[in-house]
């Protein structure tokens, strides 16, 4: 018999859903499709090539956070299990036996901890 190995970094070990690379794929093609549909619409119309493609994408940026609030919500689920994953990992490396605690970025460090946030 084989012994399982290590799952796969595009699949989620829950099987919940599609992991992080395929949601990011899934998210970043819905994201073109849109700015083309835009972009054929606006030529369609008599607009130039040009700059039917810089209002594509332009116009596209608001209606995708609308028209992919649920992509974005499992987008950010992903990343969210990829980060605690992570956190598990190293934790496992220093050798901590408990569970390992996500930092919130948006909380200030603890005393002695460097800050990490980003500006």
């Amino acid at each position: 018999m084989s012994t399982p190995g290590p799952t796969p970094p595009d699949t989620d070990p829950t099987g919940d859903g599609p992991g992080l690379a395929t949601t990011i794929a899934l998210y970043a093609v819905a994201r073109i499709a849109v700015v083309a549909v835009v972009a054929a619409l606006l030529v369609a119309a008599g607009v130039p090539l040009l700059l039917s493609v810089l209002l594509g994408i332009i116009v596209a940026l608001p209606l995708s956070m609308f028209l992919f609030r649920g992509l974005r919500a499992r987008l950010d689920r992903a990343v969210e299990a990829s980060r605690s994953r992570r956190a598990q990992v190293r934790a496992r490396l220093r050798g901590d036996d408990g569970p390992a605690q996500v930092p919130d970025p948006s909380e200030p460090p603890a005393e002695g901890e460097p800050d990490r946030r980003q500006e």
